[in-house]
């Protein structure tokens, strides 16, 4: 039985998690979330944890008032969230928070001395060598939750570190793969949200779209597993079945493959190094079927590229990449900017950020507020 706090537990991946505790094996210390103070109750009066946090403060005496009649204990606001980061009891920690808001907290867990299954990619897209030097300095473990790097984590045991050639991070290629670039300027929110293989948040469904995602998990799989940039490379699957390879110096590639399910890779984060039964059908290698690999188009989904080249040049860029591309997106889901904008404005500011080459943590964060003022400026003069 592990003891477990999520944050974030509200969202796709948090309910998802929470369908993984139903399963046995798991005990539910503390759930935190952003603002979502109806559902986190729903959620705490299921699973009976110590603590609840709310980082919205209004919503937090909501939820402490309505949760009077438990014995949950509430806590509030940025420090409570990382408070329950940080529990004594929780042998595991999730962080599932949605974007920049996860780095706290990921940080809250280092400083404990936690083991933290991170899906919060954000973490390490703006502070990658903040976050790991934290963790090795005390010698406490990542877990990856996101499905293609489980599959990498999984897939460097068949070799040693120093055989590995490179990481092959698979792609679904969204809903626009193969689309010109006439089409994709006429993309509504509402096409950009149906993703043909995962079932995912609105922000991370149109990160995906963009391929924004996909070099975001180029960026965390440079710090998750310490490999240069150069040894990263993208292939576009549609089938979703191969979630990531590693290619060893001898030629020999190790795939991880299973359905398109992320409580899978949740599971065994949460159970590391032992392994469960698994929650669904798996593949049936009997049945015909084709899987296909495709290059990314850089041409007509510039996000990759843009990734690489902030991952190149370091410093404080990824926390302005990651903030105008949240603002970009929260922009687009608002009609207020075109789908081709999102990633036009994430470049433009990075081109035009002050650049800091060795952040501090106030420093991600303040890269983070100027890179959203930027987009939303910008926005209002286009």
């Amino acid at each position: 039985m592990k003891n477990i706090s999520i944050i974030g537990s509200t969202g796709s991946i948090g309910t998802q998690a929470l369908d993984v505790v139903r399963g046995g094996g798991f005990a539910v210390c503390a759930l935190a979330a952003g603002h979502s103070a109806r559902q986190l109750e729903q959620q705490v009066r299921e699973f009976r944890p110590k603590y609840a946090a709310l980082a919205d403060e209004k919503q937090a005496a909501a939820l402490k008032t309505a949760l009077a009649d438990t014995e949950t204990h509430v806590l509030a606001g940025e420090e409570g969230v990382c408070e329950a980061a940080a529990l004594a009891q929780a042998d595991v920690v999730l962080n599932a928070a949605v974007g920049i808001a996860g780095l706290r907290p990921t940080l809250a867990a280092a400083d404990a001395g936690k083991t933290l299954a991170l899906a919060n990619k954000e973490s390490l897209v703006c502070a990658g060598e903040i976050v790991t030097r934290r963790f090795q300095n005390r010698k406490q473990q990542i877990l990856p939750v996101d499905s293609e790097h489980s599959a990498i984590f999984q897939a460097l045991r068949c070799g040693r570190e120093n055989e590995v050639s490179r990481l092959i991070l698979t792609a679904s290629g969204g809903p626009f793969f193969g689309k010109t670039l006439d089409e994709l300027r006429r993309v509504t929110p509402q096409q950009a949200l149906r993703h043909p293989s995962w079932s995912m948040g609105a922000k991370i469904t149109i990160d995906s779209s963009t391929m924004m995602n996909k070099g975001f998990e180029v960026m965390e799989a440079r710090w998750l597993f310490d490999v240069q940039p150069e040894q990263i490379d993208v292939v576009v699957h549609r089938e979703s079945v191969v979630h990531s390879m590693v290619e060893f110096c001898d030629g020999t590639v190790a795939a991880v493959c299973s359905p398109p399910d992320m409580r899978l890779p949740i599971q065994l984060a949460l159970t590391w190094p032992q392994r469960l039964p698994p929650m669904r059908k798996q593949i049936d290698f009997t049945s015909p079927a084709n899987w296909s690999f495709f290059p990314p188009d850089e041409e007509n989904f510039p996000a990759l590229a843009l990734c690489r080249d902030v991952l190149r040049r370091g410093g404080n860029l990824g926390a302005v990449l990651n903030g105008a591309n949240e603002e970009a997106v929260a922009l687009f889901l608002n009609g207020r900017i075109g789908y081709c904008d999102i990633v036009r404005l994430a470049r433009e500011a990075v081109e035009a950020a002050a650049f800091v080459a060795k952040p501090q943590t106030e420093d991600i964060f303040e890269s983070d507020c100027w890179a959203r003022g930027f987009v939303r400026a910008s926005a209002q003069c286009g």
